[in-house]
Parts: C-alpha cells; structure tokens; sequence
C-alpha cells in the first residue's frame, strides 16, 4: 500500500461510488456501537430495535461487493466504519436519556 497507489485508486473512482460506500460504512459501525450502550443500560425495546437495524444493514454490508483496492480496505471501510462507530456510542447516550 504506497501513497501513490491510494491516489490513483482514489482518481479511478467517482466521487458517488465513496460517498456511498462511507455512508454505508459509517452506518453499519453507528448501529453496531448504539447496541453494546442499549445492552448496558438494559434497555430491552432499544436493544431489539437496534439488532433488527443492524441485521437488517448486515445484510446489505454482506452482500455488496467486497472491496478489492487498497483504497476501500484501508481507508473507505475502517475510517468511516470506526468513525461512524465512536459517534454511535456517543449519541447513544443522549437517545437513552430521552427514551427512558
């Protein structure tokens, strides 16, 4: 993986084609990280409303194409997954306080 080999890859790809696949990355690691706070604070109808989301995403991530450039496993799933991740944990709190 060299620099000059993500710029390329990132040139060869249309802007639409990574703004989706941050969005979906970043989607899957927000419901991800929303359960384990649900789950901690026993919040059993947010728990099973965030696995059905999260599945149900799950079986989007699962059957898209896998990614095949260094660009899409180095930079485009984990970045944006990782992100998408803190962000759920964070706002997770702020929607317990408001369902309970």
């Amino acid at each position: 993986m060299s620099l000059e080999n993500l710029k390329k890859e990132y040139r060869e790809s249309t802007s639409g084609e990574i703004r989706q696949a941050v969005l979906e990355n970043a989607v899957y690691g927000f419901l991800g990280s929303i359960l384990v706070v649900f789950i901690a604070q026993r919040m059993d109808l947010a728990v099973l409303i965030g696995y059905m989301s999260y599945y149900f995403f799950v079986g989007r991530v699962i059957n898209r194409p896998k990614y095949v450039t260094s660009l899409g496993k180095f930079i485009v799933f984990p970045v944006p997954t990782a992100l998408g991740a803190f962000i759920g944990y964070k706002l997770a709190y702020v929607l317990s306080a408001y369902l309970t």
